[in-house]
């Protein structure tokens, strides 16, 4: 019988022979969308996990005598109080199994770190979407990838919206982009990833594009009405956009405003949230293509609890009737 448990030093032999064979990761994080698939490290997460406290990365194995059927591991969102899965192996027979015993153990280890969800993303039609969502993990949104390969933008390059002012995304925006935030994305799907500020800050994914990275904000008069983030990861390029725009003219020069910040760059990825239909209609319109769909899942390991200060109370002297 094989049980879930974090790795320890003693764990060594059965990790290297782990790690000589290649086994399939079945998380998805949002950094490797498009990339070349590699084998995890296991040998490498493992000794994160032995520094975790500078890290943030956890890992548990799951073993069956010297063999490991499985491995899971997480590492920090935006903030401390959410966490994602970033490797998800079930090397077995029977893999739902293995996956949600590892599942399990990842949420009781949040409860431990005062986390207060984990978020996950796999291929959609995945075999572990079941152990998933027998773990507690709830699907939210599907997302789709889209990808330019080479050649020119077939949208022609316009102007913004009409009283649009690109500048670059400056700290005190997050107030403002979660606003935008809640009048793009769909309520119940706020509900899940989201619903308050300091949620939104934590679920924020790891999108910091490598070389030539832009991270702009659209404002019009006092109001942020779009987010555009574009960069380079290795030999591919990124392309991020949330607007509340839904006209082709504009949502068309957002996309080519994107490009034109990536020059030559080929090819480009784009993820696109299956609510958002009319953003996907002009990225395909523009020259991109389908290259893989994604369910978004998440699970609430902790409750928030608000700590109030004691406050002295006056207490009158009792008078005898």
């Amino acid at each position: 019988m094989s049980a879930a448990r974090t790795v320890r030093p003693t764990d060594l032999v059965a990790l290297v022979s782990f790690d000589g064979r290649i086994y399939p990761n079945e998380a998805r994080t949002w950094d490797r969308l498009g990339c070349r698939p590699e084998p995890p490290s296991v040998l490498g997460s493992a000794v994160e996990q032995w520094f975790s406290f500078a890290t943030g990365r956890h890992t548990w194995i799951s073993i069956q005598g010297q063999t490991i059927r499985g491995l899971i591991s997480a590492r920090p969102r935006g903030t401390r109080a959410a966490w994602e899965v970033d490797c998800l192996i079930a090397a077995t027979a029977d893999p739902e199994r293995v996956a949600l015993d590892l599942l399990e153990r990842v949420s009781a280890g949040g409860v431990r770190h005062g986390v207060q969800k984990v978020f996950l993303r796999l291929e959609a039609g995945s075999d572990l979407i079941r152990p998933a969502r027998k773990a507690g993990f709830v699907p939210y949104a599907t997302e789709r990838l889209l990808r330019l390969n080479g050649g020119a933008c077939l949208v022609e390059e316009l102007s913004l919206p009409a009283g649009v002012i690109l500048r670059p995304r400056e700290r005190h925006d997050d107030a403002a982009l979660f606003q935008l935030y809640n009048r793009v994305v769909p309520q119940p799907v706020r509900m899940v990833e989201a619903a308050t500020l300091a949620e939104w800050q934590a679920a924020q994914e790891r999108r910091r594009a490598g070389r030539r990275a832009a991270d702009l904000v659209g404002q019009r008069d006092d109001r942020i009405v779009l987010h555009l983030r574009a960069g380079r990861v290795g030999d591919a390029g990124r392309l991020d956009l949330m607007a509340e725009t839904t006209a082709v003219e504009e949502l068309d020069a957002l996309v080519a405003w994107g490009l034109r910040e990536l020059g030559p760059c080929r090819p480009v990825y784009a993820v696109v949230p299956g609510y958002n239909r009319p953003l996907e209609e002009r990225l395909l319109a523009a020259g991109f293509e389908p290259a893989g769909e994604y369910e978004l899942l998440a699970k609430r390991v902790a409750q928030p609890v608000r700590v109030t200060n004691p406050a002295r109370a006056a207490v009158k002297r009792a008078v005898p009737l």
